[in-house]
């Protein structure tokens, strides 16, 4: 048990560093535009590669932790997020800080998913519960950053703030070093024949549909709200910053209480309540008249968005106990496509019909996770893996 609990603080430690990883180009996109001169055209190719890079890692981190084990891929993942971090700094040209960002999305492609694997795989009860507080170290991860980079910005340079930052990620790179990992699961190699019927599996593709639309909705919240309520609600664009803030709060917040709710109740019931919870902030968000109520409806917004990922992958991880690594890169694959895509349909929709819609578009999406995640639940029932 003792040393279930060093592992899971190490995947714990491992998401507040994909946290950082993947607030980095928001945090010092100031900073890079400055150095480099860059045009907007430029500073958006980086918002390119590093969703394309995590595409990637969470592509491939599965095969190999199942036949490798997560001890190197970590390390290795964390040490390559901190010589970036330093090549932020150093790199003399652009091209150099595009192929950095690639990189740091194919590491915290890697490091998200191996984490969730990890945290789920020593986990031998209440797996969603443990991954919804491995959840709070991303949320801590993310606030962190462009809050210390905030305040010591105004005392000390972009650079000393990073290298900074760099060195203190040395830190859970030592943790993985000295502790002990469960060993591969899969050390004879991986059974091809099972990997394969994935794909045949009904309820795991049910079950990754629902991040499809999780992870759409997750990401048209943190692209599009800015630009949202500054049409819209016209607010200012620190006012409408905060709301981001907020929303992530809220989700940090409720994966908190997530840790114990999911102890008690069953996860599919508190899926289903979370999705009524981001249609009523999405209405409030419509209705809204004053500052509070919107940045409230964004706290709302973010508790609901909370409990999807860690009930969807708790149940893979119990479907597919023996290939956790690869079942979460086929779920995490799909939600990233879900992503991409319904991120595309935004931008066609606000362009052609004007950015209000984006509110429609996520009430949908919250009302097919509520149908599918339903669905999912009953079958993975009815049809047990054999």
């Amino acid at each position: 048990m003792k040393k279930n609990n060093l592992v899971f603080m190490a995947a714990c430690f491992g998401m507040f560093l994909f946290g950082i990883a993947m607030l980095s180009l928001g945090t010092i996109n100031t900073f890079l535009v400055d150095k480099f001169q860059l045009d907007k055209l430029s500073a958006g190719s980086l918002a390119s590669l590093l969703p394309l890079g995590i595409l990637i890692g969470s592509l491939f981190f599965g095969a190999i932790v199942d036949r490798f084990g997560y001890k190197l891929l970590l390390i290795i993942s964390s040490i390559l997020i901190v010589v970036c971090m330093i090549l932020i700094i150093y790199a003399a040209s652009f091209p150099i800080i595009q192929g950095v960002f690639f990189i740091i999305g194919i590491t915290g492609g890697l490091i998200n998913g191996a984490t969730n694997a990890l945290a789920a795989d020593v986990s031998s009860e209440n797996k969603s519960a443990n991954l919804s507080l491995l959840g709070v170290f991303y949320g801590l991860g993310a606030i962190s950053l462009p809050l210390v980079t905030g305040i010591l910005t105004r005392h000390f340079s972009y650079e000393s703030v990073i290298l900074g930052t760099a060195i203190f990620l040395m830190l859970p790179v030592i943790y993985f070093m000295v502790i002990p990992f469960p060993p591969p699961k899969q050390q004879q190699g991986i059974p091809l024949k099972k990997v394969f019927s994935m794909f045949k599996d009904k309820v795991l593709i049910l079950f990754s549909f629902v991040l499809f639309f999780q992870s759409a909705a997750e990401g048209i919240s943190n692209n599009w709200t800015t630009s949202y309520l500054r049409d819209v609600h016209g607010l200012a664009d620190d006012k409408a910053l905060f709301s981001l803030t907020m929303l992530v709060i809220g989700m940090t917040v409720a994966r908190l209480i997530l840790s114990y709710v999911l102890k008690k109740m069953k996860p599919i019931k508190v899926f289903s309540l979370s999705c009524i919870l981001i249609a009523i902030s999405l209405i409030l968000l419509q209705v809204s008249g004053s500052l509070a109520m919107i940045w409230i409806s964004y706290f709302l917004l973010g508790m609901g968005l909370a409990s999807g990922f860690p009930i969807m992958l708790g149940y893979v991880a119990e479907r597919y106990a023996e290939l956790s690594g690869i079942a979460f890169s086929f779920a995490l694959v799909i939600a990233l496509l879900g992503n991409t895509l319904l991120n595309l349909l935004v931008g066609v929709v606000s362009r052609t019909w004007g950015i209000h819609h984006i509110t429609t578009i996520l009430i949908a999406a919250a009302c097919l996770m509520f149908l599918l995640a339903t669905w999912a639940f009953n079958q993975n029932i009815k049809k047990p893996l054999k």
